[in-house]
């Protein structure tokens, strides 16, 4: 209790200092409590001030107390042994009961008749967590066999091919939101202002010396108009980018260059270039793409 009620008188100490502190920062409007290095190292001097001197006064305490009432220290550690030993008692002594021990003097009576090289054995009774452990097991055995053996729920096999039907069903969800998973087939058109600062970053450094950095055209094809070799939209654009342009005379594959997520990245970047003007627009090549999704 002494204890308890120091730490109470420190918490109440604590929080005043703050509240008072806080008050003094506050009071010029230019300046805070918590911008107020002074008031910090104030605020601490005071507690640690405080919490010496519950240590030092119950430290006192304690020394007249051993000094000056010898008696009645011994009587209070009486009191504090025996509020120990009594402790959860109730608990022991259900715990024995329930286990049938008697006291060693009595012992005779639980003896069994067997003797091994002087080595006698009590019948006390099993611990009742292990009896009732012994019955729950029972009880689940009789619940499975009716289950699985009567009403033939399922069997492990089933259970197998659940578990893996559900886990495939689980990957591909995962695939769909997993950016460097994407394909041709699963790419879509990214419309964050982070992938589409990361795909101009990409294109800057290795796309605009063919196809300009306005995506006019030059040594590559114009990426501005409508008009698409390989085809347009952000599946076929993003094939291109990772299988190459036509064989010969097409641009390289950067699929071994560039991740997924960075292919996407661009291809998501070089939509954006539709509907723009470039400085100096190439012819337009290949066909006339009309994007049916």
């Amino acid at each position: 209790m002494k204890t308890t009620a120091s730490i109470l008188r420190v918490l109440v100490v604590a929080l005043i200092g703050y509240l008072f502190l806080n008050w003094i920062g506050t009071t010029d409007e230019a300046s805070a409590f918590q911008d107020q290095p002074w008031l910090w190292a104030l605020y601490g001097f005071l507690i640690f001030i405080h919490i010496a001197g519950e240590v030092c006064i119950g430290t006192l305490q304690r020394i007249l107390y051993q000094i000056l009432s010898p008696e009645a220290k011994k009587r209070y550690d009486e009191e504090i042994a025996l509020k120990k030993a009594n402790q959860f008692k109730w608990i022991k002594n259900s715990y024995k009961a329930a286990l049938g021990s008697k006291a060693r003097e009595e012992e005779f009576d639980i003896i069994l008749d067997h003797n091994y090289d002087g080595i006698q054995e009590l019948d006390n009774k099993l611990p009742p967590w292990w009896v009732y452990g012994f019955y729950a097991t029972i009880l689940f055995a009789v619940v499975y066999l009716v289950r699985f053996e009567v009403l033939n729920e399922y069997d492990q096999i089933e259970e197998y091919e659940l578990a893996v039907a559900d886990a495939k069903i689980e990957v591909e969800k995962w695939k769909k939101t997993a950016k460097n998973l994407v394909d041709a087939s699963t790419v879509t058109v990214l419309t964050d202002q982070s992938d589409l600062k990361a795909g101009k970053a990409i294109f800057t450094t290795s796309c605009a010396v063919c196809h300009k950095a306005d995506g006019g055209g030059g040594i590559g094809s114009n990426l501005t108009d409508e008009y698409w070799i390989s085809g347009g939209g952000i599946k076929n654009i993003f094939n291109t980018i990772s299988e190459g342009g036509r064989s010969g005379k097409g641009m390289i594959a950067w699929k071994n260059e560039l991740k997924p997520l960075e292919r996407a990245q661009v291809a998501s970047y070089v939509l954006s270039f539709q509907g723009t003007t470039p400085d100096e627009p190439k012819e337009a090549e290949g066909e006339l793409w009309v994007d049916s999704e």
